[in-house]
């Protein structure tokens, strides 16, 4: 069973390259997403990866997590669920009937 892990404090020279190397090495890695500006398509400084096996996953965090990497130390764990609404404008609040 994949299992999707949060990569954080990456460096901005840190490329989708560079993540499924070192994870590759600890079992397979089934995608890489590094997330980008989408205004200046600069790295944000986290990514996420997906392994193969919930094993690998595992090992990949007890072994990879605050070791360093471009000159930072990575922090890896388990990625949360997306959540559907993060704030911003949802509708909330209604109209104003009255003035």
């Amino acid at each position: 069973m994949a299992k999707k892990l949060y990569v954080g404090n990456l460096s901005y020279s840190t490329t989708e390259g560079n993540l499924s190397e070192l994870f590759g090495a600890l079992g397979e890695v089934v995608s890489v997403n590094l997330i980008t500006d989408r205004m200046s398509g600069r790295s944000k400084g986290f990514a996420f990866v997906e392994m193969a096996e919930y094993d690998a996953a595992q090992e990949a965090i007890n072994q990879l997590n605050g070791k360093e990497l471009d000159g930072r130390a990575i922090k890896v764990a388990e990625a949360r669920p997306k959540q559907e609404n993060r704030g911003g404008f949802d509708g909330g609040g209604g109209r104003r009937s009255r003035w």
